[in-house]
């Protein structure tokens, strides 16, 4: 078990969660997009509101992959509506 893999366990059993439950690869890729086209601040942020959103039920199960879509799609997005203004 490497390092990450111990972490992620010990994290899960402090906080009941079940590691089954855990998509590591997911939420890692979704911090990389995240912090490489927003900013690097904001990676542990989203990854706090995912969070909140699934532990709320109001996550859709695509949740992080919608949103790392709006990451890479950050300067596009904000160049269009800067434009708009």
């Amino acid at each position: 078990m490497n390092v990450l893999e111990e972490w992620t366990a010990l994290v899960c059993r402090e906080l009941g969660v079940d590691p089954a439950r855990v998509d590591r690869d997911a939420l890692l890729d979704l911090t990389k997009d995240v912090a490489h086209g927003v900013a690097r601040p904001a990676a542990p942020l989203t990854a706090y509101i995912l969070g909140l959103a699934q532990g709320a039920g109001t996550a859709p199960p695509d949740a992080a992959e919608r949103v790392a879509g709006l990451a890479r799609d950050w300067e596009r997005a904000t160049t269009e509506t800067m434009g708009d203004a």
